[in-house]
């Protein structure tokens, strides 16, 4: 069980750190994004949000506490970014939806390699 939790916790944790690098440089796909669902002025908190989930997944492959900690911020981050989306009625929620159930899975996997 472990070995899904690193790779899913590293794979995700890398694409977060993506993620976040692009709102930092001001990717136009993610401004435009941001644009849409009115967050343009929390740019650099959502960048600083991945990257801290990031880093907890990553920690948190060492001190089980706080990968799921990391992984409960993360559905949670998810959780609002769909709630932004819907709440300007934009139904592009796909991103966020598959994003929220990664953040589940790591949580999940987190959660049951520290019991066995």
């Amino acid at each position: 069980m472990f070995v899904a939790t690193l790779v899913v916790s590293i794979a995700f944790a890398a694409l977060l750190a993506v993620s976040a690098a692009g709102k930092l440089k001001r990717d136009p796909q993610q401004m435009k994004t941001l644009e849409r669902v009115g967050a343009t002025r929390l740019r650099p908190l959502l960048a600083f949000l991945e990257l801290a989930g990031a880093a907890g997944l990553l920690v948190g492959l060492a001190w089980w506490p706080l990968g799921v900690a990391a992984g409960i911020g993360l559905v949670l981050y998810f959780a609002g970014a769909i709630a932004a989306h819907l709440r300007v009625g934009d139904r592009a929620v796909l991103p966020p939806a598959l994003l929220l159930v990664v953040s589940l899975a790591a949580t999940a996997l987190r959660l049951a390699s520290a019991v066995s």
